[in-house]
């Protein structure tokens, strides 16, 4: 784990003020099926948009639609943030949005299959009311009626 020390003076700043939440129940629900059997769903904070979708905007708790077809290299990366250094993910975006080794579970019978539609969130959202009572709810509902059973979350 990175140490905050290594942060700007102003990223730390904002990180020791930062109201972080804390849940005493998780949301956790344990598999009915095993996971090779299992329909599979990736969301990440990445900020990722495809050409043609609007591209998010600092705080933006909205979300956009993957379509498991894309070509990973087809990502757009939208993060924004100052305490966020993108190298990695403009190299292969598989480190934020595995699409890719989630089809190579599939091959190997690992996972049952891969949902048609994964999403893409903005990260840093200092206020995520709109996330938490919205957007959220709006794609669980959306994950709900696709059938998922499983959603491997990759923050960023």
């Amino acid at each position: 784990m990175a140490s905050v020390w290594k942060l700007d003076r102003l990223s730390r700043f904002f990180m020791k003020f930062y109201g972080g939440k804390h849940y005493e129940a998780s949301p956790h629900t344990p598999l009915r099926s095993p996971l090779n059997e299992c329909r599979v769903a990736l969301i990440t904070t990445a900020g990722f948009f495809l050409n043609g979708q609007p591209p998010f905007e600092t705080g933006d708790c909205s979300y956009r639609e993957i379509p498991n077809s894309i070509q990973t290299q087809a990502l757009i990366n939208g993060h924004k943030s100052a305490a966020y250094n993108e190298r990695g993910i403009e190299t292969d975006p598989n480190l934020a949005f595995p699409l890719d080794r989630f089809k190579e579970l599939k091959t190997e019978s690992k996972i049952g299959s891969l949902n048609h539609r994964h999403f893409s969130f903005m990260g840093s959202i200092t206020k995520p009311d709109m996330l938490i009572t919205q957007s959220a709810p709006e794609v669980g509902r959306i994950l709900k009626a696709d059938s998922v059973e499983v959603v491997f979350l990759t923050p960023v």
